[in-house]
């Protein structure tokens, strides 16, 4: 089964700002949500980063996805996924909407494994909602610490 999901989010930074901010992979980034994930950056480039998350599967037993990030700056990138219970996809565009605004634009396409839950495309969607809340919330704090 493919789930395709859908976002748009305001935030309230130039675009080149947002860009740097979303593109600059972490290890701690799953903090900024609160997430008992665990990121292993094994690449960063110019061009790409990959990674690989450890995270809690829908059976509570301890999974692992590899994901690819193609960066396409000043205003795009791209996600490849591999994971034990999934594969997924995702398109990241930002337009400006002015000096200090920017709409980040997601499209995400899963494909489920053989799992025993698969999660619906309402929890699918909540869970997406509130990460990418959680994350623009951190972006604009720093964007305004930085812009004193």
């Amino acid at each position: 089964m493919v789930d395709t999901t859908r976002f748009s989010k305001v935030i309230n930074a130039p675009l080149r700002y947002a860009y740097e901010w979303c593109t600059d992979f972490r290890e701690d980034d799953s903090k900024l949500t609160g997430s008992s994930a665990q990121k292993r950056i094994v690449e960063k480039t110019k061009k790409r980063a990959v990674y690989v998350m450890i995270y809690e599967g829908a059976d509570g037993k301890e999974k692992v996805a590899v994901s690819y990030v193609t960066l396409n700056p000043p205003n795009a990138w791209s996600l490849e996924q591999f994971g034990e219970e999934d594969y997924e996809t995702g398109e990241y565009r930002l337009k400006s909407l002015g000096k200090n605004k920017t709409r980040i634009d997601m499209v995400f396409k899963e494909t489920w494994k053989d799992i025993a839950k698969i999660p619906t495309i309402r929890e699918q969607t909540d869970g997406t909602n509130k990460a990418w809340d959680q994350f623009i919330a951190a972006l604009e704090k720093d964007y305004k610490a930085e812009s004193r």
